[in-house]
């Protein structure tokens, strides 16, 4: 079977799973003025979705063992495009977000099965290709989900941004029904489900989604219900290893994997390298819409090079790494993803265009740099009957890293803020000579506008206030992207105990 055909046929289904993560974000006013929902109710629409994501990507290998890998695919595709279709057409928020939930369950999957098929697909010489491949699908989708969002909301109306899922979907299903072929070791064979540990995987994991979406706007710890869901997510995990580790017969995760030194710690590599992508491209948009008063198509243009630049530099990648050490390649990856951080880390109120659109092509550039070297080390020496697991974890490690990332960076945004804009206010005071002439020339402009003395000097003083806490608000941004620039610099040390090795072939 032609190798690319099958690429086509797996990343397809991938790709629109995973835009319609972030698609949704930008059409949710729109969702809640049609269905009459309120701002906090209606981010489960979000939610929704990622949870039962979250929940389904560990598990997609123990099911394509289940039920064999090309029935899951096609069910997963079916489930998808149904749910899809039954998003669009939702007659409240309650349907809306049942159908957001089997919406997730549907393309939880997809990720996982696409990167397990297309590494057994390609010859190991041309692995470094079949990774640039699947990586290209994994960073285009963040980038166009709210491009593409906008303006089909603008254009047209929100069901459509779930209706243009049908038509891939539909080719997506067929092509699979004729190019994806099982493996012997993949086909479908009887065990004992592991319900005990389902439930405790479920549990816990739908409890630490929920923590880190919703963590920031109930304040953490100081919310009995951030604190309780901590308690049953610690609780529920834990229960977990030791079921899965000690109890279950067939382990719905096969968590001995991680005694692989080399997949343990490319997984250990990949949860920071998102936390980093993540963390930045979340706190971008907000830094030019907030305080640089950029438009949402002015931000996307910010951001859009970025993703351009990784599907640039990913092929290049995966070219090296069949002729260079993959090492060497993901060292560089990752200094220039700290290096891309740690410019943004600069940005000031008056940073021009080219200033903030530059470190964003640098992180592109990083992200394709390591990306792909870093699958490659992580996957070198696992068996081929182990990956539709291996992968499994993988994916699922990555999309918590990225919600870890958004996670702490929103939480950082409004901490820092309140600690600069303490110690700023400190300086505003009347005995201050920089501030008796900033406060007098504000006045002064006032009152050439026509405004009277009184409410020209409350005027002036409101000027200076609001100008303290933009700078407070953009020293907070400046400590968040220097945290991800450091946090990714600690993972260098890290590859130095990844090994080099040739993918085992089925015994």
């Amino acid at each position: 079977m032609n190798k690319w055909l099958i690429a086509v046929t797996v990343m397809l289904p991938t790709l629109i799973e995973i835009i319609d993560i972030s698609i949704v974000n930008v059409a949710l006013g729109h969702i809640r003025g049609s269905l009459s929902a309120g701002i906090e109710e209606s981010t489960w629409v979000i939610t929704s979705y990622l949870v039962a994501n979250a929940i389904i990507i560990p598990i997609s290998g123990w099911l394509s063992r289940l039920f064999g890998r090309k029935n899951y695919l096609i069910f997963s595709i079916v489930l998808f495009t149904f749910s899809s279709f039954m998003c669009g057409s939702a007659w409240s928020l309650d349907s809306l977000i049942f159908f957001r939930i089997v919406q997730g369950i549907g393309g939880g999957g997809l990720q996982p099965l696409s990167q397990a098929i297309l590494f057994e697909t390609f010859p190991v010489e041309k692995r470094g290709m079949a990774m640039a491949i699947y990586g290209i699908g994994i960073m285009f989708g963040p980038i166009v989900g709210p491009l593409l969002g906008g303006w089909i909301t603008d254009n047209w109306s929100w069901p459509w941004i779930f209706y243009i899922n049908l038509p891939i979907g539909i080719v997506s299903i067929i092509m699979a029904l004729f190019f994806i072929i099982d493996p012997p070791y993949m086909k479908r064979i009887k065990m004992k489900i592991d319900y005990t540990g389902i439930f405790f995987l479920v549990l816990g994991i739908g409890s630490l989604q929920v923590i880190l979406d919703l963590g920031q706007r109930k304040e953490w710890f100081e919310s009995y219900l951030i604190s309780w869901l901590a308690i049953i997510s610690v609780t529920s995990l834990a229960t977990f290893i030791v079921v899965e580790l000690f109890f279950a017969e067939h382990p719905v995760v096969n968590l001995r994997l991680f005694k692989n030194i080399s997949f343990s710690t490319g997984n250990t590599v990949m949860f920071f390298t998102f936390f980093n992508l993540f963390g930045s491209i979340v706190l971008l948009p907000i830094y030019l819409q907030t305080l640089m008063g950029y438009t949402a198509t002015l931000a996307g243009l910010v951001l859009g090079p970025g993703g351009f630049a990784t599907m640039v530099t990913m092929p290049l990648a995966g070219r090296l790494v069949t002729k260079i050490n993959s090492k060497g390649i993901l060292a560089f990856g990752i200094i220039i993803c700290a290096y891309s951080t740690y410019l943004m880390s600069g940005f000031n109120l008056q940073a021009d265009f080219y200033s903030i659109s530059w470190p964003r092509i640098v992180l592109g550039i990083g992200m394709g740099f390591t990306f792909i070297p870093l699958m490659t080390l992580a996957f070198s020496s696992i068996k081929k009957e182990e990956m539709g697991n291996a992968t499994a974890i993988f994916n699922f490690l990555r999309n918590l890293g990225g919600s870890f990332g958004v996670a702490l960076v929103t939480t950082m945004l409004a901490r820092r803020s309140q600690f600069h804009h303490v110690h700023l206010v400190e300086n505003l005071t009347p005995f201050d000579r920089s501030y008796q002439i900033a406060t007098s020339q504000a006045s002064q402009f006032l009152q050439y506008r026509g405004f009277d003395a009184v409410t020209s000097q409350q005027g002036g003083l409101g000027a200076i206030y609001g100008q303290l806490m933009r700078q407070a608000s953009m020293l907070s941004f400046n400590d968040a992207f220097y945290l991800l620039s450091i946090l990714m610099i600690c993972t260098l040390p890290l590859m130095m105990l990844m090994k080099s090795g040739q993918s085992q072939t089925p015994r």
